[in-house]
């Protein structure tokens, strides 16, 4: 007997049951953003050296240079006197000056005492002439011994009887905003601010390439303007919690006046920080060894370390050099922050030094984000 095989219909499309809605995008534009910068800010979470050296470092340093010099004493001026003939006289004036206190003579021959100024151990040599008149032997280049040549010079001629012409009288200033200190705590942010951004970011970037972390992000949906955009911006927590422990840190301890607003004093610091961030982008954009990374940063770095005024003033350099010193990032934002800190100056005063700060993070990062590569 036959029988009889039934092939299931397939439904004609009216009856097919409706395929299931695509789920609504929970994350928008900037979702690849935020996901990356939260992943930066765990891996910064997993490395304690940051700690030390973005937070530790530039305390103990402001410590170490702010005890140094928050009150110095008077220094001491070191000469020596050749011996011959009229070196006894000579020591005499000096031990019977006003300034005897602040002058320490020491008699030597002519060849040992040349040899101590030679090597710095004296700031100036003495050398009494047959006919009654002094030489000096001091090196114009060097301020201490032109600054010795000046109150020796002094100091005898006031033992010989010479009387000042017109009445002086002194006034010592040091007041908060005026010393050493002052002038350093925000050339120290602005240093931080530098080498976290710079180090913070190209070096990261290059260890994430060499540990090949990057072509698992070439295989994923993700912009790269997101990914670039999250390794800079990662720097601006840091940046907050830096300002405040180093700003905090002055007014503490050194009790340095903060005369501006710290609104100002952070949009400052997130465009420094944001500046640098960009910089160290396009340093490291194209790097593949940590080697040749560290390298490229302290090649950038070194002028700024040195002609931008973080430790003394850049004024000291020469006049044609100074167009280009003022050009630097580094050497806009610690005198942006000198002023706002220090003078009370507003945002639109510092126009200039904010446009150098933005021009140099916005080519810096379009620079980095056209030459950049995965691999």
């Amino acid at each position: 007997m036959a029988t009889e095989t039934t092939t299931p219909q397939t439904p004609k499309r009216a009856d097919r049951p409706p395929l299931p809605a695509a789920p609504a995008r929970r994350n928008g534009r900037w979702s690849g953003y935020t996901h990356l910068l939260w992943a930066r800010m765990l891996e910064l979470k997993r490395e304690p050296e940051i700690i030390f050296w973005v937070f530790v470092f530039p305390l103990l340093l402001a410590f170490g240079l702010g005890i140094a010099f928050r009150n110095k004493p008077a220094n001491t001026t070191s000469v020596a006197v050749v011996q011959n003939a009229g070196a006894i006289k000579t020591l005499a004036m000096l031990q019977a000056s006003p300034a005897h206190s602040s002058i320490h003579a020491t008699v030597l021959d002519r060849e040992a005492a040349l040899k101590d100024f030679h090597f710095g151990k004296v700031d100036l040599v003495i050398e009494p002439n047959p006919d009654g008149s002094i030489t000096y032997h001091y090196d114009p280049t060097r301020p201490e011994s032109v600054l010795s040549r000046s109150e020796i010079d002094a100091a005898l001629q006031a033992s010989a009887g010479r009387k000042d012409a017109l009445a002086i009288s002194n006034k010592i200033s040091s007041e908060p905003g005026s010393r050493y200190i002052d002038f350093l705590i925000p050339g120290l942010l602005g240093m931080n601010l530098m080498n976290s951004g710079m180090w913070g970011v190209g070096f990261a970037l290059v260890e994430m390439r060499q540990r090949k972390l990057l072509k698992r992000f070439v295989a994923t949906p993700m912009r790269r303007t997101d990914f670039l955009l999250a390794l800079t911006s990662s720097r601006l927590v840091l940046m907050v919690i830096e300002v405040a422990l180093l700003l905090g840190f002055g007014v503490l301890v050194f009790h340095m006046p903060v005369l501006g607003s710290i609104v100002s004093v952070l949009l400052l610091g997130t465009l420094g920080a944001v500046a640098f961030g960009g910089i160290g982008l396009l340093t490291a954009c194209r790097a593949q060894k940590i080697e040749s990374v560290s390298g490229l940063i302290n090649l950038v770095m070194m002028p700024m370390w040195i002609f931008s005024g973080v430790f003394f003033s850049y004024q000291h350099f020469p006049a044609m050099a100074q167009p280009f010193i003022k050009a630097l990032p580094l050497t806009a934002l610690n005198d942006a922050l000198r002023a706002t800190i220090l003078e009370g100056a507003s945002l639109p005063s510092q126009s200039v030094r904010l446009l150098i700060l933005a021009l140099w993070g916005g080519i810096s990062f379009v620079l980095a984000l056209r030459w950049f590569r995965w691999t």
